[in-house]
């Protein structure tokens, strides 16, 4: 979709306070939008679309008790071989059953 914006200028925005119940989310990010589109046609009373800025950013607003920020620590160079020769093996093993 053609939006007139640089890539610069989608941006992802998180608000909230310690005093609200609720977290408000505006974003740019498809796959993002389209999580958030899904989770709130699932669960209504928790989550809800509430601005289209006719760009390509939408605005959700979700309870806060379900956001959460999952921080991941980064692969150690043992963990990245093993994985690596993991899916090495399960990509000749997936060849030879053919």
């Amino acid at each position: 979709m053609k939006t007139g914006l640089t890539k610069r200028q989608k941006t992802t925005c998180i608000y909230f306070d310690e005093s609200s119940k609720t977290v408000e989310i505006q974003t740019h990010n498809t796959a993002l939008k389209k999580r958030m589109a899904q989770y709130a046609a699932a669960y209504p009373n928790l989550c809800r679309q509430t601005d289209d800025d006719e760009q390509g950013g939408l605005t959700f607003e979700i309870d806060r008790r379900r956001f959460a920020v999952r921080l991941t620590a980064p692969y150690s160079n043992e963990r990245r071989q093993a994985a690596s020769e993991l899916a090495k093996g399960n990509t000749n093993r997936l060849r030879n059953a053919k």
